[in-house]
């Protein structure tokens, strides 16, 4: 089954496409390398999960979000590769969380995104990861993620 027909199964529907808040561009190619700019949880409707996980949200809450993100970046590697089908492997990932000091559970959130990309992608969609704690993110949002993923020649 491809990485399509794997998220249509899974039965999300991806937003449209992030727009770059400041000056950058959502991805940059380098030859079959895919950069991925990071990313917020934002939803269908345009609005955004705010707030402290651990504080505010809940770790499940917090894993919604992150999960979000994931939506966000197939949305992104879709318009750079023209389809996920186009993947090769999710190379490396990297997820913010936005949380108090004390909060020790950032694995868990960013599983939400990293979950979804071995869902649509396979073995292939597990990357490398880092998961780390952030004192404010932009517009307070819950979770930021950014990616780099190999494409097929």
């Amino acid at each position: 089954m491809s990485a399509e027909q794997r998220l249509a199964e899974l039965g999300h529907m991806l937003p449209p496409p992030p727009k770059p808040i400041g000056n950058y561009v959502p991805y940059r190619r380098a030859g079959n390398l895919l950069f991925l700019s990071g990313v917020g949880p934002r939803h269908r409707d345009g609005s955004i999960t705010t707030g402290k996980v651990g504080l505010d949200l809940s770790i499940q809450q917090g894993y919604d979000a992150a999960l979000l993100c994931g939506l966000n970046l197939l949305v992104n590697i879709r318009a750079a590769a023209g389809s996920l089908d186009n993947v090769d492997t999710v190379l490396k990932v990297l997820g913010m969380v936005n949380a108090p000091p004390d909060f020790v559970d950032h694995p868990q959130v960013i599983d939400g995104c990293t979950d979804l990309f071995v869902a649509v992608f396979g073995e292939n969609g597990r990357p490398a990861r880092s998961a780390v704690g952030m004192g404010s993110l932009p517009r307070r949002i819950a979770v930021e993620v950014e990616a780099v993923v190999l494409l097929k020649d």
